[in-house]
């Protein structure tokens, strides 16, 4: 294969799995904007919303862990376009259903097949591009984060406006099944990979190297951080707008707008990072880490300590989003860089596991707290949010000192290329 060849199949797989996960990525945030509109309509409450919200977490953790090891083993292309695709039918039903019961159990299974984006689409990175530009692939393919929020905060908002909240879910599951289209048409089948030097030419025992990765510390304590992270991203994500329109008394658009900033501002965080790492650093992902969680939590002191008055809000969100996406390509890249290729599911599945287990968490003492700070006067609700921020700026903080016991962990990389392995 040519180097012109190569390097066509790398931006091909770049452009699937970034634009293919950012758009399934809204299929587990529709459910941040139809959560007043339901509140308020007394078809569910906050802590039921709470419940239901924790089974994706909760099937998520679970599902990262075994997805992440069975993608190491199968066909790569087709476990991603099933994952995009079951998730988009889970969120069909979500559209249609005002049970808890039956709205938590599908917010689970579309926990489970959410899992399997992140692992699948890291594997098809590590196989395409060579180590050296790891870190700025990995940044860019980081961006579907953003790009799912943002269209979450957008386009699935726009449908709630315009026609209910049913079409929140359903706005959701069309971009799931746009995504799976994508990603079938543009991936292709391709090998696993094998860092060169740890296995020569000889295969690998995949089973044995996937155990090992459990015996890693590092491994380990990079998943607590990185748990404590997500605490403070989907506290963001799930509560960021009720919290917007109650604590500054803003509408659903404004408020989405908002958190839309944050999200944009998540794109250029996402990039800076992984170039940061890269060709600052040379591969070395800590001192990256504490620059991005710097700014992360300052612009969570603005948003939540500061005047309140819009341009302030603005310059909180913008500094969120450059440091918590920053901070969430951190986790999985650096743990690529823990483990021989052959097994990055597996790594990934790990700290996917620490990562939503966190969220999960956040998920009950989020709305527990704020059903326990929520008064009612006159059929309105007012909402007292202290406890609740108090937690989630905590979990961010904790996450930080965590990562920095990481300081001396990572490796510096050579800048050789390095062939695409696509089946044939």
């Amino acid at each position: 294969m040519t180097t012109e060849t190569a390097n066509a199949v790398r931006y091909r797989i770049l452009v699937a799995i970034t634009l293919g996960y950012g758009l399934t990525y809204t299929c587990r945030l529709a459910i941040g904007v139809i959560k007043k509109p339901l509140i308020d309509g007394g078809v569910f409450t906050a802590g039921e919303f709470g419940t239901i919200g924790s089974a994706l977490f909760l099937a998520y953790a679970i599902g990262k862990f075994f997805n992440g090891f069975i993608a190491d083993h199968i066909n790569v292309r087709l476990f991603i376009v099933a994952g995009f695709a079951l998730s988009g039918l889970c969120c069909l039903g979500m559209g249609a259903t005002t049970g808890v019961a039956m709205a938590t159990l599908l917010w689970g299974l579309n926990g489970w097949f959410q899992s399997a984006g992140a692992p699948g689409s890291v594997i098809a990175l590590t196989a395409a591009f060579p180590d050296a530009q790891r870190g700025r692939a990995y940044g860019i393919w980081s961006t579907s984060h953003s790009i799912g929020e943002g269209l979450t905060f957008l386009a699935v908002t726009a449908a709630v406006t315009w026609w209910g909240w049913r079409w929140g879910y359903w706005s959701a599951a069309v971009l799931s099944g746009v995504a799976a289209l994508l990603a079938l048409a543009l991936i292709p089948n391709l090998h696993h990979p094998r860092r060169t030097g740890e296995v020569g030419s000889r295969p690998i025992d995949v089973l044995k190297a996937q155990a090992a990765v459990l015996a890693i510390p590092s491994i380990w304590l990079l998943g607590l951080a990185s748990a404590l992270i997500y605490v403070t991203r989907y506290a963001i994500n799930s509560w960021g707008i009720l919290y917007l329109q109650e604590a500054h008394g803003l509408s659903l658009t404004s408020a989405g707008t908002l958190i839309l900033i944050s999200n944009l501002a998540g794109i250029a965080g996402a990039v800076a990072y992984g170039y940061c790492s890269d060709l600052v650093f040379k591969g070395r992902r800590p001192p990256a880490n504490l620059i991005f969680a710097m700014v992360e939590i300052v612009g969570m002191l603005v948003i939540f300590y500061g005047p309140g008055t819009t341009p302030v809000l603005v310059f909180g969100m913008v500094l969120f989003g450059l440091g918590m996406t920053g901070l969430v390509t951190a986790t999985g890249l650096f743990a690529t860089d823990l483990v021989p290729k052959r097994v990055v599911g597996a790594a990934l599945g790990v700290i996917g596991t620490f990562s939503y287990l966190g969220s999960a968490i956040q998920e009950q003492v989020s709305g527990a707290l704020i059903d326990r700070g929520t008064t009612t006067v006159a059929g309105a609700h007012h909402y007292d949010f202290s406890s609740v921020v108090a937690f989630w700026i905590g979990a961010s903080v904790a996450s930080m000192v965590l990562a920095l016991l990481l300081w001396r962990q990572g490796q510096t990389y050579a800048t050789v290329d390095e062939p695409v392995t696509v089946a044939v």
